[in-house]
């Protein structure tokens, strides 16, 4: 949706599959850089943006893109109808900036569809209680989309983007990165969540309400990749394997010095971060023979100076005499279903990145994940490591 161009393209696309006879019901970004433009321009008038009003401001950007859209579709001889996030019933909390879906009233889009209209959706906003408009954060249009999908029990949601699928990793720092066919939800969920283009909120709603997804460019008709509770979504034990590594450098560490080892000091802690919509991942706590314990734990890199804030407001609750913060680091992962419990896989990775000599500051893992916390400046080259040496550069 960068322009007219691509515009127009986009409506040549829902034309052809109009054709084949199904209801549609399309969600919409704003153009290019317009969310970018929008804050640089709402900070230029308020060096602090009161959050009410700029996600009444960043909504316009999505907007725009869903009126011009139906115009064009109309251009081409179809009827359409352009519909707000509140219009088309998306009910959200109130948090500001990052409001989650409530629920979804589907009733105006099935009135639309029924007589016959296209209906096109601005995505990333909805409307809470108080009947302001919020905004979904990162990766809101795909959330609304997905959103949409499962409340309208809808065939299959198909996200065009930029890229033209899901890859083993990054292409563009692991140029052999392979174009998956199809992924698991539990996977790409990891995936995402550490990294990959889509947003995690779109994944477990996604697999919460079991919404195939399919992802594949916007520029061309390339195949994509179906994310779905594919059967072999927890295989066979001889069939347990490495998906794909994923770098991230929207990482930040947190950590507070010499608290005391007593019951409620992680609780005083991480509940504030929580209050304001913080999420924290890796934590780390270790305890010293003076039963002082110091807690370090990881945030996205956005959101450091306001979990600083925070954690500086309860330090003297907490009984600690300091936080220090660390905004120079990253992630990366290895994801494959069935990894914890498979004896090798975390040794393995921990001997690719020594033999490269990418130091490891913390460690995660999940079922079907393994994180590192490494240098910044190292993380591209961690992703090519553990891409070539755990062989996901050859073809299956």
């Amino acid at each position: 949706m960068a322009g007219a161009e691509r515009i127009l393209a986009v409506a040549r696309r829902i034309r052809h599959t109009k054709e084949s006879g199904k209801k549609i019901v399309s969600v919409v970004s704003a153009m290019g850089d317009t969310t970018d433009d929008l804050i640089r321009l709402a900070q230029t008038v308020s060096t602090d943006p009161e959050p009410r009003e700029l996600d009444l401001l960043l909504s316009t950007g999505e907007l725009v893109s869903c009126t011009l859209l139906t115009m064009a579709l109309r251009s081409l001889g179809l009827n359409a109808v352009s519909l707000t996030g509140p219009q088309a019933g998306i009910q959200t909390d109130t948090m500001y900036g990052r409001a989650r879906i409530h629920k979804v009233d589907p009733g105006r889009i099935r009135h639309e569809l029924d007589q016959g209209n296209l209906v096109v959706v601005a995505g990333f906003q909805g409307i809470n209680e108080a009947q302001d408009v919020t905004t979904l954060g990162r990766g809101g249009s795909d959330t609304t989309a997905v959103a949409l999908a499962a409340t309208l029990e809808a065939e299959r949601c198909e996200i065009y983007t930029d890229v033209d699928g899901i890859y083993t990793a990054d292409p563009r720092v692991a140029p052999k990165a392979r174009k998956l066919d199809e992924i698991g939800y539990q996977e790409m969920l990891e995936m995402a969540s550490y990294g990959a283009k889509m947003h995690p909120r779109s994944i477990e709603l996604g697999a919460a309400f079991n919404v195939p997804i399919y992802v594949a460019s916007s520029f061309g008709d390339s195949t994509g990749t179906l994310i779905h509770g594919k059967p072999d979504e927890y295989p066979m034990e001889d069939r347990i394997k490495v998906t794909g590594i994923v770098g991230n450098a929207n990482v930040a560490k947190i950590t507070v010095r010499s608290l005391p080892d007593r019951p409620g000091i992680a609780a005083t802690l991480f509940e504030p971060l929580a209050a304001v919509g913080i999420s924290v991942d890796t934590i780390v706590q270790n305890t010293s023979v003076e039963r002082t314990t110091d807690i370090s734990f990881t945030v996205s890199r956005t959101d450091l100076d306001k979990a600083m804030e925070e954690v500086r407001r309860v330090l003297p609750d907490l009984g600690s005499p300091e936080a220090l913060s660390d905004a120079t680091l990253a992630s990366v992962s290895v994801v494959g279903s069935g990894m914890q419990n498979t004896p090798g896989y975390a040794s393995r990775m921990f001997r690719i990145l020594a033999d490269g000599n990418v130091n490891i500051d913390m460690i995660t893992t999940s079922e079907i994940r393994i994180s590192c916390i490494v240098h910044e400046d190292q993380v591209d080259e961690a992703v090519r490591l553990l891409h070539r040496g755990f062989q996901l550069d050859q073809e299956e």
